[in-house]
């Protein structure tokens, strides 16, 4: 396997081990005691890597060997471009471990698991607003790619009875979706032929789905629409309600009832925990449109990878002939899943979150979380480097005085009457958030253990919590500022990801959906395990990087500036001595100006 158009490195080591077993004569030194492993798989033989060898080898030294390699990998920590967990406590490690035998689909084998996987799905209904006298099913799933697929499939399912028992074809399903929607929603599409409708994206619509575009692409082939609960580009929540009104007009304009499914892979369980909530704006099963729901266990579920999950408002929204009814090992087991044998620990150690931690554990936790984000926003910001693409650091729009916009450097300018559902809904659910806030606030601020004479002044402020900010998911997305790259045209964000993941940092560099793609971000997700001091570490070694890379010409930043990805031709040290005449007077410019920034940021508490 090549790692370059012109270099074999594989075919170099094979060369240079048989010039050296040649050089030594038979392979009988094959055992030495010096070499790092003590078996047959000394320095001077290949460990296999395509075939299965011939004989086998002790455990101790495969595992000494695949460790090596894998030290080679990230390290999950500091791995600031995923939104999967990367830790559990040690009670609930030992669970996983004792349970990893455990395949999910025994049904008959397995009952307390499946009990559990049970409760598990009647948790979430609840936590998700089912209504009275509605009964409720779901699934664990493997992930909320198989979740998205189960709920995307239940809609074309009900849309073609619909459709046939009227006498209609049911040939043409489409579905709506912003550009902004994660692949398993383009994926359902595409391998359930369904014509993808994907609606572009802007700044004013927060890079999410914009509602007066859903309502221009409606028809009676409509299936249903995806609306995301948290944009993996910049965690903002995409307007659940707004999009319900329309379908609500649309329906009494045409008669055609058309479902939504919230995907709601991170806002799951991040929304229904946190005092910010989404900002006043109803999205679960409180709206009737929603039928059906999914999440990501192992996201801010707490949960190691693959556990998704999917609950229908009720059983009758799941067409029966999805249902299949198994005879299998002595049992009868109902099945819904495209997958049959799954691992069944990570449900056990997500039940075993919820009863651990409960409601007011997981808010602690995501407030926390929310908490560190919007303490990295505001240390980027305060650089003068970097602007922050999302808003969560940010005032929600109807409380920054004076305006009507939401005042983020997104480049937001507010809504239209179509677009200001979210900023007019000021209904009861977001006065009793608002209040329950405030006590929160009053009564950490009463079990003190210092007088108020004797509590400096900033001590004695009210706790601030996600309800005084925009809601949305711990996501940080932020790019340069355009004086920066005005100043700094040669500076590219992909370099700073580069340098950052030298320093073991990985943090994406990417561009915003398309219609936006112009603009490239930078993403942090801030995890449980994201503390303050990492905090500290992370702003620091980014501002030290930038400030490298503002120190340095474009000449020197272009090896830099390769990413490992590309295969570009190298350059030479001819095309070094060209560039550099050709920058040879903004070189004197730059050297008259001085260094430029003497006194950098070097903290995160700024």
């Amino acid at each position: 396997m090549s790692l370059s158009r012109h270099v074999d490195p594989e075919e170099i080591i094979h060369h240079l081990k048989d010039i050296r077993l040649q050089e030594k004569g038979s392979g009988s030194q094959r055992q030495n005691h010096l070499t790092p492993y003590n078996s047959s798989y000394a320095s001077q033989e290949d460990i296999p890597k395509y075939k299965i060898p011939e004989n086998g080898t002790p455990g101790d030294t495969v595992y000494a060997m695949l460790r090596d390699e894998l030290d080679l990998d990230g390290r999950p920590n500091l791995n600031m471009a995923s939104f999967v967990n990367t830790c559990i406590e040690k009670d609930a490690q030992k669970l996983f471990v004792e349970n990893l035998g455990k395949n999910l689909s025994d049904n008959d084998e397995y009952p307390a698991m499946i009990s559990f996987s049970d409760r598990r799905v009647s948790i979430l209904a609840h936590l998700w607003g089912v209504q009275k006298g509605e009964k409720a099913i779901g699934t664990a799933t493997v992930g909320s790619s198989e979740a998205v697929h189960l709920g995307g499939l239940a809609m074309k399912r009900r849309w073609q009875e619909k459709r046939r028992a009227e006498g209609k074809d049911a040939y043409k399903p489409n579905i709506i979706m912003g550009a902004n929607a994660q692949v398993a929603l383009e994926k359902f599409a595409r391998y359930f032929d369904v014509e993808a409708r994907i609606l572009p994206v802007s700044a004013q619509s927060n890079y999410c789905l914009d509602p007066a575009l859903v309502k221009e692409n409606l028809d009676e082939n409509t299936i249903g629409v995806f609306v995301i609960l948290g944009s993996t580009y910049t965690g903002h929540y995409e307007p659940v309600e707004e999009i319900h009104k329309i379908l609500d007009d649309f329906e009494s304009q045409t008669g055609i009832d058309i479902p939504i499914h919230v995907d709601a892979a991170s806002g799951g369980f991040v929304a229904p925990f946190t005092y910010a909530k989404t900002g006043g704006q109803k999205w679960n099963f409180k709206l009737p449109r929603v039928k059906s729901i999914n999440v990501s266990g192992h996201k801010y579920g707490l949960v190691t990878p693959d556990v998704g999950w999917i609950v229908w408002r009720d059983e009758s929204f799941l067409p029966k002939h999805l249902i299949f009814e198994l005879h299998y090992l002595g049992g009868t087991e109902y099945s819904y899943t495209l997958n049959f044998s799954r691992p069944g620990a990570q449900v056990i150690v997500q039940y075993y979150n919820l009863i651990h931690l409960g409601f007011q554990g997981y808010r602690a936790v995501v407030e926390n979380c929310l908490s560190n984000a919007r303490l990295l926003s505001k240390a980027l910001e305060a650089t003068g480097w970097y602007t922050c693409v999302s808003d969560i650091h940010r005032p929600p729009p109807q409380k920054q005085a004076g305006s009507g916009k939401s005042g983020g450097s997104s480049g937001y300018e507010g809504k239209n009457d179509d677009q200001s559902c979210f900023e007019r809904s000021q209904n009861n659910d977001q006065k009793a958030e608002s209040k329950e806030s405030k006590t929160h606030a009053s009564s950490s601020s009463s079990s003190s253990s210092l007088s108020s004479k004797d509590t400096p002044a900033d001590e004695n402020r009210e706790e601030e919590t996600s309800a005084n900010y925009t809601p949305g998911l711990p996501v940080v997305s932020f790019r340069f500022t355009d004086e920066f790259q005005q100043e700094y045209p040669h500076v590219k964000q992909e370099t700073v990801s580069l340098l950052m993941r030298a320093r073991q940092w990985i943090i994406p560099n990417y561009a915003l959906p398309p219609n936006e793609d112009q603009t490239e971000i930078l993403r942090v997700v801030i995890r449980e395990s994201f503390s303050f001091d990492l905090i500290d570490r992370f702003v620091t070694d980014l501002v030290r990087v930038t400030e490298t890379l503002m120190e340095n010409d474009e000449v020197d930043l272009s090896l830099l500036q390769q990413h490992q990805g590309r295969r570009r031709r190298p350059i030479t040290k001819d095309d070094k001595r060209t560039q550099k005449e050709e920058t040879e007077a903004e070189e004197r410019k730059e050297e008259e100006k001085g260094k430029r920034m003497g006194e950098g940021i070097h903290r995160s508490v700024c």
